[in-house]
């Protein structure tokens, strides 16, 4: 089959919160300690909640045979520096494991660099962990370069203020 006629994007449901939490719980080099486990639902629920509330996120998923295959997070940031300029922060890109290799996330990057052009974004970025080296070779093939060291901090949550 065709991947390109047999794949579609869109926004992703409430609905569609079981099997992207099965996506990231799959994820054994990610380390983000997703879990399938339905006692963690209500914290997927209130994350999805807050993401379909901010006009700043997206979340798309790809769909062959009425099933996601992969799904992707946008988050648009505006920013003084650059004289105003609007950049697209790409997260979360993942492709269900036997389904990897196809063109399918490339397919979804490509769908997500469209909606950053039409929402006036002048530029994309994202990061990968380390481990991931096919990753890195799949997005510089895509155009991305490594212009910027990341760098991230783990904080201990406090109380949500109001």
């Amino acid at each position: 089959m065709n991947i390109e006629s047999g794949l579609s994007f869109r926004e992703v449901t409430i609905e569609d919160l079981p099997a992207l939490v099965a996506l990231f719980a799959d994820d054994v080099v990610g380390g983000h300690n997703d879990t399938t486990d339905i006692a963690a639902l209500p914290i997927y629920e209130s994350a999805f909640a807050a993401i379909q509330n901010s006009p700043n996120d997206l979340i798309f998923v790809g769909i062959m045979s009425g099933e996601i295959v992969a799904t992707a997070q946008v988050t648009f940031v505006t920013s003084l520096v650059g004289r105003g300029s609007k950049r697209m922060i790409i997260e979360a890109v993942q492709t269900r494991a036997d389904m990897r290799g196809k063109g399918i996330g490339g397919l979804l990057i490509t769908h997500c660099l469209k909606i950053g052009q039409e929402r006036g974004a002048n530029s994309a970025q994202l990061t990968s962990n380390n481990q991931r080296q096919d990753a890195h070779r799949f997005y510089e093939r895509l155009g991305f370069k490594k212009s910027h060291a990341g760098f991230k901090l783990k904080l201990q949550a406090g109380p949500a203020s109001t």
